[in-house]
């Protein structure tokens, strides 16, 4: 298996969107491609058909590549649930939490398994692109490195950087970065690509020739800034939304710890919809739906949410008749109590909840993983839904006893999931990704408007595919792509 790495002279330099691009012309090249990163850290993250977590990132790559997710993708995935600590998982199933110093300590043995993930994809595919994890420049983090360089040296592999010009100082980024690594590296660095340019390729040309004769690597391609590309994020929230012609007014509450924020990408986009996300400082004001996201630290976030009063919006919000809508950790804030005798997410072991339903949580060492699918019992008619759970928390009480879905194939035999209030203005659910099903998306939109509209759901699904060949589209103009698949050390 060949295998060729991205890696970025920042954060968010454009090694996802690349690797995906690449995966997705692989695949109209007749090539069986594998997406691989060593070392991911995210909130946002995905359920594998094993029952396993990798993040975001890989599960969109693994769709450009058209093959089934995998944690081998991603064998180590670090989910902060603190400023300093994380929780490890490793080959998609949680190890423990562990502050930054422990995990330093920790990046002997987790190469072990990024290795193993890799042979075992090396006998199952052509080629693996492989994505860095943000640069390999940090002075700070080159010992015991797995995330960028200290894996192409393990299994000496072609490497390619690239970088944003959109950001300034892409000369500065690309020699900088390079003349920070050693010989060893140095040598296998095979090209750079330049992202997110706009204007007159013309007036670049002096720059690229100097750089291909200071560093004596080639320039591999120039992307075009692409204005309305829009991929699943795996860190970043875009706040970006269209308001023309909107009917309903939908404030998602920007937690300090949100997870899977993806779960929005669908309202995002539908043209709708008017989707904010409320920040630190701001009022959630005059709305329709009220969403509490995921939480990796739900009593934290929940101290954090009563710190910015918007749990007495939330109320006001409630007296008018707005609606309310509780996702996993947010579904969790609405009981009477959280309960965390093991410190699974926090130091806190216990808090009150915001009341609004009489059930309480205990958050367990046991994460809740499944891909699953049943009917949704939020409006008149049942409709099909699905989606996926990532959760330690086992809720129980008597609001429970009116369900928000019903499963039809959950692999632990549960057979119903969430609430919806007697008065019918809050519901919750531990199910992400609900909104992907244009149906479902539909059915939830009409309940937020109190049936006063008809809604088409955005399908996300065939969105995402238009994007990922505009993407490829986007790689094979611009890029030298048989020089590209040909790179070798």
């Amino acid at each position: 298996m060949k295998t060729l790495m991205v890696q970025g002279t920042t954060s968010d330099a454009g090694k996802s969107t690349l690797v995906a691009g690449l995966c997705r012309v692989a695949v109209r090249k007749g090539i069986k491609v594998a997406p691989f990163k060593p070392q991911n850290m995210a909130l946002n993250s995905a359920v594998t058909p094993c029952g396993g977590e990798i993040g975001r990132a890989q599960a969109l790559q693994a769709v450009a590549a058209n093959v089934p997710l995998s944690v081998d993708f991603n064998p180590i995935l670090l989910k902060p649930n603190t400023d300093t600590g994380a929780q490890v998982i490793v080959h998609g199933k949680a190890l423990s939490n562990m502050e930054a110093g422990k995990y330093h300590d920790y990046k002997a043995v987790a190469m072990d398994a990024v290795i193993e993930s890799h042979q075992r994809l090396a006998k199952q595919f052509e080629y693996c692109m492989v994505e860095g994890a943000g640069s390999p420049a940090e002075i700070n983090l080159r010992a015991n490195d797995i995330a960028n360089m200290g894996f192409a040296c393990k299994i000496s592999c072609p490497v390619i950087i690239i970088a944003d010009i959109d950001k300034g100082g892409v000369f500065a980024h690309l020699v900088g970065t390079l003349a920070l690594l050693s010989e060893e590296e140095q040598a296998l660095v095979k090209g750079f690509v330049i992202n997110r340019f706009r204007g007159d390729i013309g007036l670049l040309q002096s720059g690229l020739d100097w750089l291909e004769e200071y560093t004596g690597k080639p320039v591999l391609g120039v992307l075009p800034y692409l204005h309305d590309l829009a991929l699943d994020a795996e860190d970043a929230i875009t706040v970006a939304n269209r308001t023309e012609n909107v009917s309903l007014r939908v404030a998602v509450l920007l937690l300090p710890h949100i997870s899977n924020h993806t779960d929005f990408d669908s309202l995002r986009l539908n043209p709708n919809v008017d989707l904010k996300y409320v920040r630190h400082g701001e009022r959630i004001g005059q709305v329709d739906l009220i969403i509490i996201p995921g939480s990796k630290n739900v009593i934290n976030d929940l101290a954090f949410l009563r710190s910015e009063s918007w749990d007495k919006e939330i109320n006001q919000h409630l007296r008018y008749q707005g609606k309310v809508l509780g996702i996993c950790g947010g579904l969790q804030m609405l009981g009477t109590d959280i309960v965390d005798p093991l410190h699974i997410e926090s130091t806190t072991e216990s808090t009150a909840g915001l009341n609004l339903a009489e059930f309480s949580t205990q958050l367990s060492e046991t994460k809740q993983l499944t891909n699953v699918s049943g009917e949704c019992l939020l409006g008149d008619v049942r409709v099909d839904i699905y989606g996926y759970e990532i959760h330690c928390g086992v809720t129980s009480g008597p609001a429970l006893s009116r369900p928000f879905l019903e499963f039809s194939n959950h692999p632990l035999g549960t057979s119903f999931d969430g609430f919806i209030s007697d008065d019918n203005l809050i519901a919750g659910t531990y199910l992400h990704g609900l909104f992907d099903n244009p149906i479902a998306s539909s059915t939830i939109l009409k309940w937020a408007s109190h049936g006063s509209f008809e809604y088409q759901g955005f399908d996300l699904d065939a969105h995402r595919e238009a994007q990922l060949d505009k993407l490829a589209d986007m790689c094979e103009q611009h890029l030298d792509i048989e020089k590209i698949f040909a790179l070798d050390v």
